[in-house]
């Protein structure tokens, strides 16, 4: 219950109003009318009972047991066949579905720092491979300063670079402005140039937030031969008819447009997609180091016949799939006390645990510093298979002993290691081609309600679109009870171990010596008479 609040506090949501968390129209329920049947449910619900939530709508309640989910969550779901942003748009419009994007729907997420982490994974990857580990003096251009785009100035920062952000919505700069996130907002592309040029001769880590359209400032770079280090996208393109706002226009006409006459609105959408790419890839070719950042544009760029849009790669196969080969991923914890101070009991508690860990150590030691906590206090980092129960249980044990005042809640991203199937996303480019293979997420939410998670959730469609995934969330609650410590080990074993499984399968060899030397079971390695 605090949770689903906590999705919709003012601090956190993108439209509170709205039930809208994040990512275009991610909701946290149905409608108001659904929200309330929810919240008076989860107040009554006995510690043997399960609460079903059917696209944001609760839809029943069943005794179960004590080690089952207190709630079950399925979100967006289609059949394969008619699993297309056109169905669903018809149901959604009849009252009948919801999109859950990922965290939205299964109310774990916690503002703009959940995907700062993640991008300043990224952004660190990135470093590492293509400018000999810093990004000191490098220009990162991107698109986005909504729900998850509005993490990139100040993950960017935070590795040492320069930053460019274009949004076409002024509030979505202001907030990050509010926020300590971004630290200019500027109306044209010659003051934001002025300010970079200068940062960039000081080395200083400086970002910028443009008011302007992607369509139009991206080719522009290009044509004025500014060429960024680094070249991405977190525009909400996912949703080119809710989500992605056409050159053109001002953003008051988009908005009108989109009431008005919704297959105009997604045609003039989709040729701004195709000009965006179109001029990402004019600065690849000039030397920009660029890639996807897991919206989908390229995809709607190349069915507008942009037929090189796939020349660029996704963020998972350039950076990250190493990482999830040895289970790692974003693990978060939140709070329940509201105080803040807790968050500081378990960041000291983290760098003592794992002081080997560098990333780990300049992360949190920066966390610390530069982010402000939107509605309850929580933490995010990337840990592994093996770490996640580790910390999982020492949580657990402060929760014991007083030293953390309240329960805390700890989940993650429905990006992880082996939660997804996204061919254009988490899953591209798989070494043996099962990008679309959906069974995993499925059996990761199967294996997560049998291990006794607090709440586990199944989606379609969350960060690139309906009918282009299916992922799956858990959330476990550390009370510090023995009942839940067991639960949480079991959890925290079996969630990111599924990322191992799923990339030994897959054929990668760093999962295979990974789950030798950490006694992961897989059945077609062990032998038999």
């Amino acid at each position: 219950m605090r949770m689903i609040m906590n999705n919709l506090d003012e601090e956190v949501a993108e439209r509170p109003q709205d039930l809208v968390v994040y990512g275009g129209t991610g909701r946290a329920a149905r409608s108001w009318e659904a929200f309330h049947a929810i919240v008076r449910s989860l107040q009554s619900l006995e510690n043997d009972e399960t609460l079903l939530v059917q696209s944001g709508k609760p839809v029943g309640i069943f005794r179960t047991h004590e080690y089952a989910p207190r709630v079950l969550i399925a979100n967006s779901n289609l059949v394969g066949h008619w699993s297309n942003w056109e169905k669903f748009n018809e149901l959604e419009r009849a009252g009948l579905m919801m999109y859950g994007q990922m965290t939205a729907g299964s109310w774990i997420y916690i503002g703009s720092q959940g995907i700062v982490q993640g991008t300043f994974e990224t952004f660190a990857a990135a470093a590492d491979k293509h400018f000999g580990g810093s990004l000191e003096g490098k220009l990162v251009v991107s698109g986005g300063m909504g729900g998850m785009g509005g993490a990139q100035p100040l993950a960017a920062t935070m590795a040492g670079a320069a930053f460019l952000g274009i949004d076409v919505d002024p509030e979505r700069i202001k907030k990050r402005l509010k926020t300590g996130y971004c630290d200019f907002m500027v109306n044209t592309l010659d003051e934001a140039l002025r300010i970079l040029k200068n940062a960039l001769r000081k080395k200083e880590a400086v970002s910028v937030g443009l008011i302007g359209n992607c369509a139009d400032v991206i080719p522009e770079l290009a044509e004025r031969g500014v060429v960024p280090d680094l070249l991405t996208d977190q525009t909400s393109a996912h949703d080119p008819l809710n989500g992605y706002v056409p050159n053109g226009m001002t953003l008051a006409e988009a908005l009108e447009l989109r009431k008005r006459d919704p297959q105009a609105y997604l045609d003039r959408s989709l040729d701004a997609m195709a000009r965006h790419v179109e001029g990402m890839l004019k600065l690849q070719k000039m030397g920009s180091v660029t890639f996807d950042y897991g919206n989908n544009i390229r995809t709607f760029a190349h069915q507008r016949g942009v037929k090189n849009a796939y020349d660029f790669p996704g963020f998972v196969p350039a950076y990250i799939r190493p990482l999830f080969c040895e289970g790692r991923g974003p693990f978060r914890w939140v709070a329940l006390s509201g105080d803040p101070a807790d968050i500081h009991v378990t960041d000291e508690l983290i760098l003592e645990m794992f002081p080997q860990n560098q990333i780990l150590d300049r992360w949190i030691n920066l966390a610390k510093k530069r982010i402000k906590f939107q509605g309850l206090p929580a933490r995010i980092c990337w840990l592994g298979y093996g770490e996640r129960a580790q910390f999982g249980l020492a949580i657990n044990d402060l929760v014991k002993k007083g030293k953390i005042k309240a329960p805390i809640v700890i989940g993650r991203d429905h990006l992880d290691c082996g939660s997804v199937a996204s061919p254009y996303r988490e899953t591209e480019s798989m070494k043996d081609g099962t990008d679309a293979v959906a069974d995993w997420p499925l059996l990761n939410a199967l294996i997560n309600t049998a291990s006794g998670a607090s709440w586990v959730s199944i989606h379609n469609g969350g960060g690139v679109g309906i009918g282009y995934s299916l992922h799956a969330g858990q959330v476990t609650v550390a009370d510090g009870t023995e009942m839940m410590a067991k639960r949480i080990e079991r959890v925290l074993t079996t969630d990111p171990g599924m990322g191992i499984i799923r990339h030994v399968d897959a054929g990668y060899d760093e999962a295979k010596e990974f789950a030798a030397k950490k006694g992961v079971r897989i059945p077609m390695q062990e032998g038999g008479e």
